[in-house]
């Protein structure tokens, strides 16, 4: 009979983990169901601070969120500047589970954030204090020496050890938070970062231009590092015509902003700056990912500046459409008329999932939930059976 029971456990234990990870790993489509919260899931979108939580999975995390009108003094407090308010968001995003009876059983303590572990934050400044208030209050506060405490006054959504929602009474902030680094010169920034060549060949074509102008709208730029050039399968760019050298640069840039981590969720292509119909996919496994263009792949080395809504990457290898590989021919033909072109995707869709989208989110993520539910549903049912058998 002991035995039934421990595998009856072990049983009711396979549908409820299931459960609760479908529930709790996405939390834009969370917040979608809270109308108080509908600014602060804006910005978590506009940042991609929502797939650095996304791809958080297996890690305890506490989200602190705030009403429109916090999250609105927020916004004004970081000058309305995207890469401030990224800093603000990730500052907000602790990275441990916390409800009121942990804290009170446990007390004050400090807890890490993912500002902290972006290695952005100066020293320790990117921790948050966990704050035992009196009777049954607790809050949040900046690690500086007397920083406001942020009471929580509603637990939204809590897992237990795994992930909560908490919403606090006011932003959590301090001095410096809000500085970001000026991007005064990319062909500096490329230099810098090892991609001399690929700076050059921007400058002499005028594309570097064309990034610059793109830089305040949205770009994820890859840039190659020097050795990239030199690979057997390079095109040769000391050969190549100004049409085909800048058709080069512009499939080297996103015309949206991405992050590594957001990277890791796209679906689908993503068009560069070639047009839709040069587009590019994503390979990712584990915290590797790759730019492949069909012909072959390039691992993403670096982040050299993620300043919203601009992100420079730097990449192993050149990404060269088909048509500009060694042995092709140098001014591919058109494509056929009677070709049927799919419409092109929103600049940003690629990047975040389709819940995400502005329009019809409800229904989105209603029927994403259905669809993830089907199998658990199944799973239930035959578990229910043998449950049943085994605890008559």
């Amino acid at each position: 009979m002991a035995m039934r029971r421990l595998v009856a456990a072990a049983l009711l234990a396979c549908v409820l983990l299931p459960m609760a990870s479908v529930r709790g790993r996405n939390i834009t489509a969370i917040l979608d169901g809270y109308k108080e919260y509908k600014l602060y899931n804006k910005y978590l979108s506009e940042t991609k601070v929502c797939d650095e939580i996304n791809s958080r999975q297996s890690t305890s995390m506490s989200i602190l969120v705030l009403s429109n009108d916090a999250m609105t003094t927020l916004a004004s407090d970081a000058g309305d500047s995207l890469p401030a308010i990224k800093n603000a968001l990730r500052l907000h995003s602790v990275l441990d589970y916390y409800d009121r009876k942990k804290v009170k059983k446990y007390g004050d303590e400090s807890a890490a954030t993912l500002f902290q572990a972006t290695g952005d934050a100066a020293a320790a400044t990117g921790n948050v204090k966990v704050v035992d208030q009196d009777d049954k209050n607790y809050g949040f506060s900046a690690a500086t020496p007397g920083a406001r405490i942020c009471t929580v006054t509603k637990e939204v959504e809590t897992h237990p050890f795994k992930f909560a929602i908490l919403e606090v009474t006011a932003p959590i902030e301090f001095d410096g938070l809000f500085d970001t680094p000026a991007i005064a010169n990319l062909t500096l920034l490329l230099e810098r970062a090892g991609c001399k060549v690929f700076a050059a060949l921007a400058v002499k074509t005028g594309v570097l231009k064309t990034y610059e102008d793109a830089m305040d709208k949205g770009l994820t730029l890859f840039a190659p590092n020097d050795d990239a050039f030199q690979a057997k399968d390079a095109p040769d760019v000391k050969a190549m015509s100004v049409a085909n050298l800048t058709k080069l640069l512009q499939y080297n840039a996103l015309p949206a902003y991405n992050t590594k981590t957001s990277l890791k969720f796209v679906k689908g292509s993503l068009p560069t700056m070639a047009g839709t119909k040069a587009a590019v996919k994503v390979v990712a496994k584990g915290d590797d990912v790759s730019i492949d263009t069909g012909k072959a792949k390039s691992r993403v080395a670096d982040t050299v500046v993620d300043s919203v809504p601009f992100c420079l990457m730097t990449l192993d290898s050149l990404l060269v459409p088909p048509e500009l590989y060694v042995g092709a021919v140098e001014a591919p033909a058109p494509a056929p008329a009677d070709a049927p072109q799919a419409s092109p995707p929103a600049a940003d869709a690629p990047s975040v999932p389709a819940d995400h989208a502005a329009d019809h989110k409800t229904k989105k993520a209603a029927k994403s939930s259905a669809v993830a539910a089907r199998p658990i549903g199944a799973l239930a049912a035959a578990c229910s059976v043998v449950l049943a058998s085994l605890l008559l």
